[in-house]
This record gives C-alpha cells, sequence and structure tokens, in this order.
C-alpha cells in the first residue's frame, strides 16, 4: 500500500513538473514580447525586475495548478455528471442543470465581476445612474444576473440542439443576425458594454464546465459526434449575453 501511494505521489509531482514546464513555454511568448518592445523599442530598464519576477513566478505556478486542476477535476466530473444525466432519461432535470451550471458559472466568473464593476463607476461618472455605492452595486449586480441569466438559457438551448441534432451554424448565424438588429435600437451607452460581456463570459470558470457538459452529454447519446455536437455550447454563452445585455439596456 505504501509503496502504491509513493508512486502515486511521484506521478503527480511529474505531471505537475511538466505542466509547469508547459505553462512556462506557453508565457515564453508575451516575455519574449515584453522583452523586446522593452529594451529595443523603448530602450528602457525594467522597473521593479525583482517583483516583475516574482510576479511571473507566480502567473506560472496560477496557471500550472489551474490547467492541473481543470484536468483532475472540473473536466471529469462535468462530463461524468452529463452522462449520469443522459442515462437518467429525464429531459427535465438535465435542462435545470444545464440551466444552474451556465447561471452558477456566469456569477462567479472574475472577468463578469470586474467589468460589471467598471460599467457601474463609469454608468455613475456619466451620470446615468445615482453616484452613491447603492447605485452602483444594484447596477452591477443587475449586468451580473442578466449576463448569468442569458448564459443559462443558452446552455438550455444547446443542450437542446444536441438531443435534436440541430445544425449549430443555423442558431448561431439567427443569433447574430438579431444581435444586429438591437444595435440600432438600443442605448449607444450600453451597446459596448454588451459586445464586452459576450467575451467575458467565456473565461476560466465558465469554459472548462461547459465544454465538458457538451462533450460529455454528446459522448452519452447515441447517433451524436463528441466532435460535431459536442462543441458549440461555449458559442452560445458568448452570444446570449450580447442579447440580455442589450435588452437590460433598453429597458433600464
Amino acid at each position: 500500500m505504501a509503496w502504491h501511494q509513493g508512486t502515486s505521489v511521484t506521478n503527480t509531482l511529474k505531471k505537475l513538473l511538466l505542466a509547469m514546464l508547459g505553462s512556462m513555454r506557453d508565457l515564453m511568448p508575451i516575455i519574449l514580447v515584453i522583452v523586446f518592445f522593452q529594451f529595443f523599442v523603448l530602450q528602457q530598464p525594467l522597473p521593479n525586475i525583482a517583483q516583475i519576477l516574482l510576479g511571473v513566478l507566480f502567473v506560472v505556478l496560477g496557471l500550472t495548478f489551474f490547467i492541473h486542476g481543470l484536468e483532475q477535476g472540473l473536466f471529469p466530473i462535468g462530463e461524468s455528471m452529463a452522462t449520469a444525466f443522459a442515462r437518467k432519461g429525464s429531459l427535465f432535470w438535465l435542462l435545470v442543470f444545464a440551466f444552474s451550471l451556465g447561471f452558477g458559472t456566469t456569477v462567479a466568473e472574475p472577468a463578469l465581476i470586474a467589468v460589471a464593476a467598471e460599467a457601474a463607476d463609469v454608468a455613475a461618472t456619466g451620470k446615468m445612474i445615482e453616484a452613491s455605492e447603492a447605485a452602483r452595486e444594484s447596477y452591477a449586480d443587475g449586468l451580473r444576473y442578466t449576463v448569468a441569466l442569458s448564459v443559462g438559457l443558452a446552455l438550455v438551448i444547446g443542450v437542446i440542439r444536441i438531443l435534436k441534432g440541430w445544425p449549430v451554424q443555423w442558431l448561431i448565424i439567427g443569433g447574430y443576425l438579431l444581435v444586429v438588429v438591437m444595435t440600432f435600437f438600443a442605448p449607444e451607452e450600453i451597446i459596448g458594454i454588451a459586445y464586452d460581456s459576450g467575451g467575458v463570459t467565456t473565461s476560466t470558470i465558465t469554459v472548462p464546465l461547459v465544454t465538458a457538459l457538451g462533450v460529455g452529454l454528446a459522448s452519452s447519446i447515441r447517433g451524436r459526434n463528441p466532435m460535431i455536437d459536442g462543441f458549440g455550447l461555449i458559442a452560445f454563452a458568448s452570444l446570449t449575453p450580447m442579447i440580455f445585455v442589450m435588452a437590460y439596456g433598453m429597458l433600464i
């Protein structure tokens, strides 16, 4: 037993080391770009080089543990739950799970929290809302929950698409046509925020779980191809926030 535990720990450490080397390789182009422009274009030394090196180390470690955590935890649990719901044969609970997953991951998305807070500050500065903490918080929360609701609905549509085998391209084309039409009627102040909301929802928390849901569901349904039917949920998750946020801007 002790020998097996020692082997398991050694394998885990090897995987972490390989993941760390992979993270350093992935970050190298960014580092080279910064070094090139800093020394050869701006021709200035790096300020606070010790702090920068420490920050790079934290980024490498964070990226390593994040990717390793996805592989060890989020992807397997997402795929296994999607498979279990498919085998259970309950469409209602599968759709409830998809909506809850989309809503919950989006509400917790750090990028969305940051963008919503910034949008509230700009709205207060532009006198679109009261310049009070309560007004800012209410505006930011309204924006976050609107986006989260849209992503939840997007996953419901995406799951139904997988079950029915609908072509993803027609749904995407229809959705973007609606975005273009709504752009002409939405307030100018909300259009940019709406377009950005479509991007920030597909970030660190949402993407892994949503991808695992789609692939796991398509893999467990007879006649579905994971490569063709399993992907595409992220596209819905980035499309529907633009529609909902512009509608939110029209209403308020």
